[in-house]
């Protein structure tokens, strides 16, 4: 791999800190809200259901703030790319990725954030390269790059990448449907291998949607291996964070505070701030680690009523002993295993061009 190459990719990672950083606040936030609104209510049809009033208003306070994240994440990829006129349409970029694609039910999540924050902030960029009469030059800033780049960006993920992405997640949903009949356990490693790999977002969505289609019919033996692998990569990660403190910046290490929490509650999402600043070692880790977990309740019959995961739902889980057991292996698996990849964070900042790793490059012009 060339120099030049080499060093490009350590600018991307950069930018992706950047923007992980400045998510963080809104994933801590989102996260211990819905946690402490979900701790109050009761197992149901529809998940866990919350029926005090404030309850519900520190439950809508998170949802925000899990609503916003997306945003911000890929707003702030962009702005470390190009500075202030790179948030707005990077934020339009994200928000996009966080909705449904077309007529279908699917989004593109998290890691359709990180292609449209890097995206916007290379249009960004180029556009801020323009030669232009000097006349136009105070507008462009505030009126012509917003515009012009939110309008390319939008119009780029609404025809290029929203049907592809659609057809992905539908042939996947199929996929699944093709081979239920094949045993427990493939079912469980293929859930629990989605369930981790974008934590919330549509890969996620459709090994859940596909739980849910069961529930629907009776069989409640595919959401109890689900609701395992839901909790395991937060768990794990904030596990891993008190393991080896030294590997993880002092914005990780609070982040793996709200990450227990997260998963203790059953939010796949409290991981996402460790695997968009990192996701060649935890993408790996939290895969692995739900996917044993889900194994283990596959292997223990665990059947889940509620559509949900994590320790909270235990009532109304059957053979508790195993979802426990699969929960406990699988965040411990994650924990070992991303720990075992990473390296001291002080030594991986040295390799780093510009310093500090969530600093990021930033160009406020």
């Amino acid at each position: 791999m060339s120099e030049f190459v080499v060093d490009e990719l350590k600018k991307v990672k950069n930018h992706l800190m950047t923007g992980v950083s400045y998510m963080i606040p809104s994933v801590v936030v989102g996260g211990i809200c819905i946690a402490g609104a979900l701790a109050t209510g009761t197992p149901g049809a529809k998940g866990m259901e919350v029926t005090s009033a404030l309850a519900n208003h520190i439950l809508n306070i998170g949802v925000a703030g899990f609503t916003l994240m997306i945003p911000i994440l890929a707003g702030y990829i962009a702005y470390s790319l190009a500075g202030k006129p790179g948030v707005v349409p990077g934020m339009i970029g994200g928000y996009l990725a966080n909705q449904p694609i077309a007529d279908s039910p699917y989004k593109a999540g998290f890691l359709g954030a990180l292609v449209m924050g890097l995206f916007a902030g290379y249009i960004v960029k180029w556009i801020k390269g323009w030669k232009v009469p000097s006349y136009l030059r105070p507008v462009m800033p505030i009126f012509v790059i917003p515009i012009l780049s939110s309008l390319v960006v939008g119009l780029t993920y609404i025809y290029l990448l929203g049907q592809p992405i659609a057809s992905v997640m539908g042939g996947i949903t199929d996929g699944l449907k093709s081979i239920s009949q094949q045993g427990a356990v493939v079912i469980a490693i293929i859930t629990g291998l989605m369930i981790a790999f974008d934590m919330g977002g549509p890969v996620n969505k459709t090994a859940c949607m596909f739980a849910f289609g069961l529930m629907a019919e009776g069989v409640y033996t595919v959401m109890g291996p689900i609701g395992i692998a839901i909790c395991t990569p937060p768990l794990g990660m904030g596990l891993a964070t008190l393991l080896a403190r030294q590997k993880y910046s002092g914005e990780e290490l609070e982040a793996g505070k709200a990450a227990l929490a997260m998963g203790m509650i059953g939010i796949t999402e409290g991981a996402i701030p460790f695997a968009a600043a990192d996701p060649l070692r935890v993408l790996p880790s939290i895969m692995t680690g739900s996917a044993v977990g889900a194994v283990i309740g596959a292997l223990g019959k665990v059947a889940d009523h509620a559509p949900h995961g994590g320790p909270i739902v235990l009532p109304v889980v059957d053979n508790p002993m195993f979802y426990i057991l699969g929960i406990f292996c699988g965040t411990v698996v994650t924990a070992v295993m991303v720990n075992f990849l990473k390296v001291d964070v002080r030594k991986e900042t040295s390799r780093l061009a510009g310093g500090d790793c969530f600093a990021g490059t930033r160009n406020d012009s």
